[in-house]
């Protein structure tokens, strides 16, 4: 297993880490929030790229029509 070129012991000590610091009643509200804020950023990176898709193609429908 390997997220962002971490490795399980690595993640483990994180999550240890993480455990001390934030204690185990704060961890749970701090994944739900950090999930929150990945899925918000994949659905923003879903429209700039459909955005991006639909622009392309009505600049390529342009260029059929000049030529």
């Amino acid at each position: 297993m390997n997220i962002f070129g971490m490795g399980l012991p690595e993640l483990g000590v994180i999550a240890i880490v993480a455990l001390l610091i934030f204690g185990p009643r704060k961890l749970p509200e701090i994944g739900r929030s950090l999930g929150k804020t990945v899925k918000s950023f994949q659905q923003a990176a879903r429209e700039f790229e459909e955005e991006f898709k639909r622009e392309a193609s009505a600049l390529e429908a342009g260029e059929d029509k000049n030529s």
